[in-house]
Protein backbone atom coordinates (compact mmCIF):
# COMPACT_ATOMS: atom_id res chain seq x y z
CA UNK A 1 0.00 0.00 0.00
CA UNK A 2 2.68 2.77 -0.57
CA UNK A 3 0.96 4.25 -3.58
CA UNK A 4 1.09 7.49 -3.15
CA UNK A 5 -2.27 9.55 -3.44
CA UNK A 6 -1.21 13.14 -3.96
CA UNK A 7 -2.99 15.01 -6.21
CA UNK A 8 -5.90 12.13 -6.69
CA UNK A 9 -9.07 13.96 -6.93
CA UNK A 10 -11.43 12.35 -4.46
CA UNK A 11 -15.24 14.24 -4.78
CA UNK A 12 -17.50 14.16 -1.51
CA UNK A 13 -21.13 14.78 -2.30
CA UNK A 14 -23.47 16.47 0.18
CA UNK A 15 -25.87 18.62 1.06
CA UNK A 16 -27.58 21.06 3.62
CA UNK A 17 -27.81 18.47 6.76
CA UNK A 18 -24.99 15.99 6.36
CA UNK A 19 -23.45 14.77 9.98
CA UNK A 20 -20.59 17.13 10.21
CA UNK A 21 -18.50 14.57 11.75
CA UNK A 22 -18.96 11.88 8.31
CA UNK A 23 -17.80 14.82 6.12
CA UNK A 24 -15.26 16.66 7.71
CA UNK A 25 -13.13 13.40 9.29
CA UNK A 26 -12.64 11.36 6.01
CA UNK A 27 -11.70 14.87 4.32
CA UNK A 28 -9.53 15.39 7.25
CA UNK A 29 -7.68 11.97 6.89
CA UNK A 30 -7.80 12.12 2.70
CA UNK A 31 -5.79 15.61 2.91
CA UNK A 32 -3.25 13.92 5.07
CA UNK A 33 -2.81 11.40 2.24
CA UNK A 34 -2.58 14.61 0.29
CA UNK A 35 -5.63 13.77 -1.54
CA UNK A 36 -7.50 16.68 -3.72
CA UNK A 37 -10.85 16.62 -2.19
CA UNK A 38 -14.04 18.08 -3.87
CA UNK A 39 -17.31 18.89 -1.91
CA UNK A 40 -19.63 18.40 -4.49
CA UNK A 41 -23.15 20.23 -3.96
CA UNK A 42 -26.27 20.74 -6.36
CA UNK A 43 -25.98 24.30 -6.08
CA UNK A 44 -22.77 26.44 -5.37
CA UNK A 45 -22.15 28.26 -1.66
CA UNK A 46 -22.14 26.78 1.10
CA UNK A 47 -23.77 24.08 2.87
CA UNK A 48 -24.59 23.65 6.71
CA UNK A 49 -24.10 20.72 8.66
CA UNK A 50 -25.77 18.80 11.07
CA UNK A 51 -24.05 17.69 14.62
CA UNK A 52 -25.23 15.24 16.19
CA UNK A 53 -28.11 17.31 18.03
CA UNK A 54 -28.19 20.59 15.95
CA UNK A 55 -26.74 22.63 12.92
CA UNK A 56 -23.40 22.82 12.69
CA UNK A 57 -20.64 24.73 10.60
CA UNK A 58 -20.83 25.46 6.70
CA UNK A 59 -19.42 24.33 4.44
CA UNK A 60 -17.68 25.87 1.33
CA UNK A 61 -18.78 23.89 -1.95
CA UNK A 62 -16.04 23.24 -4.58
CA UNK A 63 -18.18 22.49 -7.25
CA UNK A 64 -21.61 22.30 -8.51
CA UNK A 65 -23.14 18.60 -9.95
CA UNK A 66 -23.81 21.05 -12.78
CA UNK A 67 -19.47 21.49 -13.47
CA UNK A 68 -18.32 17.89 -12.41
CA UNK A 69 -18.80 14.22 -13.75
CA UNK A 70 -17.70 11.26 -12.27
CA UNK A 71 -15.03 10.84 -14.15
CA UNK A 72 -13.36 14.03 -13.18
CA UNK A 73 -12.72 11.31 -9.70
CA UNK A 74 -11.15 8.58 -8.35
CA UNK A 75 -13.69 8.07 -5.46
CA UNK A 76 -16.24 8.85 -3.98
CA UNK A 77 -17.47 10.06 -0.26
CA UNK A 78 -21.29 10.39 0.60
CA UNK A 79 -21.51 10.94 4.21
CA UNK A 80 -24.76 10.73 5.96
CA UNK A 81 -27.27 12.79 8.10
CA UNK A 82 -30.80 11.92 7.90
CA UNK A 83 -31.40 15.25 5.51
CA UNK A 84 -29.09 15.54 3.54
CA UNK A 85 -29.15 11.80 1.64
CA UNK A 86 -32.99 12.26 1.80
CA UNK A 87 -32.24 15.42 -0.05
CA UNK A 88 -29.83 13.91 -2.63
CA UNK A 89 -32.20 10.91 -3.60
CA UNK A 90 -35.09 12.93 -5.00
CA UNK A 91 -32.16 14.84 -7.40
CA UNK A 92 -31.42 13.16 -10.62
CA UNK A 93 -28.30 14.88 -11.35
CA UNK A 94 -26.68 13.19 -7.89
CA UNK A 95 -27.92 9.91 -8.89
CA UNK A 96 -26.29 9.92 -12.25
CA UNK A 97 -23.06 11.20 -10.42
CA UNK A 98 -23.46 8.51 -8.28
CA UNK A 99 -24.34 6.12 -10.72
CA UNK A 100 -21.01 6.90 -12.64
CA UNK A 101 -18.52 5.95 -9.98
CA UNK A 102 -20.33 2.30 -10.00
CA UNK A 103 -20.09 1.92 -13.90
CA UNK A 104 -16.35 3.08 -14.00
CA UNK A 105 -15.72 0.13 -11.21
CA UNK A 106 -14.67 3.60 -8.69
CA UNK A 107 -14.26 3.32 -4.70
CA UNK A 108 -17.16 4.35 -3.26
CA UNK A 109 -17.74 4.80 0.83
CA UNK A 110 -21.06 5.62 2.58
CA UNK A 111 -21.44 6.17 5.95
CA UNK A 112 -24.92 5.92 7.86
CA UNK A 113 -27.79 6.86 6.23
CA UNK A 114 -25.72 7.57 2.85
CA UNK A 115 -26.85 3.85 1.10
CA UNK A 116 -30.69 5.91 0.99
CA UNK A 117 -28.35 7.41 -1.88
CA UNK A 118 -27.03 4.34 -3.06
CA UNK A 119 -30.74 3.02 -2.85
CA UNK A 120 -32.25 5.31 -5.51
CA UNK A 121 -29.11 4.98 -7.66
CA UNK A 122 -30.17 1.37 -7.79
CA UNK A 123 -26.26 -0.18 -7.04
CA UNK A 124 -27.26 -2.16 -4.44
CA UNK A 125 -28.67 -5.20 -5.30
CA UNK A 126 -26.53 -8.04 -4.27
CA UNK A 127 -23.91 -6.33 -2.07
CA UNK A 128 -22.69 -6.59 1.47
CA UNK A 129 -23.01 -3.78 2.78
CA UNK A 130 -23.51 -1.94 6.79
CA UNK A 131 -25.41 1.34 7.55
CA UNK A 132 -26.97 3.00 10.22
CA UNK A 133 -29.57 0.45 11.76
CA UNK A 134 -32.91 2.36 10.61
CA UNK A 135 -31.52 1.76 7.08
CA UNK A 136 -31.42 -2.15 7.29
CA UNK A 137 -34.47 -2.94 5.74
CA UNK A 138 -34.40 -0.40 3.10
CA UNK A 139 -31.37 -2.39 1.85
CA UNK A 140 -32.70 -5.57 2.39
CA UNK A 141 -35.75 -4.43 0.63
CA UNK A 142 -33.70 -3.30 -2.49
CA UNK A 143 -31.64 -6.95 -2.46
CA UNK A 144 -28.49 -5.68 -0.32
CA UNK A 145 -26.76 -8.06 1.85
CA UNK A 146 -26.78 -6.21 5.78
CA UNK A 147 -24.30 -6.61 7.81
CA UNK A 148 -23.80 -5.32 11.20
CA UNK A 149 -20.46 -4.51 11.02
CA UNK A 150 -17.90 -1.23 11.41
CA UNK A 151 -17.01 -1.72 8.39
CA UNK A 152 -17.57 -3.77 4.68
CA UNK A 153 -15.95 -3.68 1.75
CA UNK A 154 -17.76 -5.37 -1.24
CA UNK A 155 -15.31 -5.01 -4.87
CA UNK A 156 -14.65 -1.10 -3.35
CA UNK A 157 -18.27 -0.39 -2.27
CA UNK A 158 -17.09 0.75 1.55
CA UNK A 159 -20.05 1.07 4.26
CA UNK A 160 -20.02 1.80 7.47
CA UNK A 161 -22.75 2.41 10.34
CA UNK A 162 -22.45 5.76 12.19
CA UNK A 163 -19.62 7.99 13.47
CA UNK A 164 -17.82 6.13 15.30
CA UNK A 165 -16.86 3.98 12.76
CA UNK A 166 -14.95 6.90 11.06
CA UNK A 167 -11.50 5.28 11.87
CA UNK A 168 -12.10 2.07 10.00
CA UNK A 169 -14.27 3.74 7.53
CA UNK A 170 -11.82 5.55 6.16
CA UNK A 171 -8.64 3.29 7.14
CA UNK A 172 -10.58 0.95 4.99
CA UNK A 173 -11.59 3.69 1.94
CA UNK A 174 -8.34 4.63 1.74
CA UNK A 175 -6.92 1.34 1.04
CA UNK A 176 -9.73 1.21 -1.81
CA UNK A 177 -8.58 4.16 -3.80
CA UNK A 178 -5.03 2.74 -3.46
CA UNK A 179 -6.01 0.10 -5.30
CA UNK A 180 -7.43 2.30 -8.00
CA UNK A 181 -10.33 0.72 -10.05
CA UNK A 182 -12.28 -2.30 -9.46
CA UNK A 183 -13.63 -5.14 -12.23
CA UNK A 184 -16.29 -6.09 -9.80
CA UNK A 185 -17.64 -2.43 -8.94
CA UNK A 186 -20.80 -2.46 -10.65
CA UNK A 187 -23.93 -0.68 -11.18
Amino acid sequence: MSQSLTGIPVAILASDGFEESELAVPRTMLDQEGVEVHIVAPEHGTIRAWAETQWGDEYTVDKSLDEVSSHDYHALVLPGGVINPDTLRTNEKAMSFVRGFFEEGKPVGAICHAPWILISAQVVEGRRMTSYPTVRRDLENAGAKWEDSEVVCDSALVTSRRPGDLDAFCGKLIEEIKEGRHRKQHA
